[in-house]
């Protein structure tokens, strides 16, 4: 995934509406993690977007997104749990692309991808998300 050319209306609501407060790495992490569980509505319909060594979704591949993953899972990224060939299983929401959801979910899934492909989702420690 290419990286965006800097939002600077998205990094001002993900800075002041969803880690506003969070000033360590995992503080960080549990910010976008509330965020993502407060704001999200699920299940929806998801098609993934990109191919990872860690998945086995394949690009085109659509999904019913059942719920958020635990805490624990995404303590380096966001998850989600899926229902996939008769099992569920956990996949990162980079992944995926939500289908016909409610703006507040779309937004949400849409800030998370930015984030990620902005790179800050790999560490998120403080250098790397300080705004410049």
């Amino acid at each position: 995934m290419s990286r965006p050319k800097k939002d600077e209306v998205r990094e001002e609501r993900i800075h002041m509406e969803i880690i506003v407060d969070a000033y360590g790495e995992e503080e960080r992490v549990m910010s976008w993690y509330y965020h993502l569980d407060e704001v999200v509505t699920f299940p929806f319909e998801a098609e993934c977007i990109l191919e990872r060594r860690t998945s086995p979704l394949r690009k085109g591949e659509k999904v019913k997104v059942i719920a958020q993953s635990p805490m624990d899972d995404c303590m380096r990224e966001m998850f989600v749990q899926i229902e996939w060939q008769a099992r569920e299983m956990g996949v990162p929401l980079a992944q995926l692309q939500p289908i016909d959801v409610d703006p507040q979910t779309q937004e949400a899934v849409e800030d998370w991808h930015y984030w990620t492909a902005m790179g800050y989702q790999t560490s998120l420690t403080p250098s790397r998300v300080q705004r410049q």
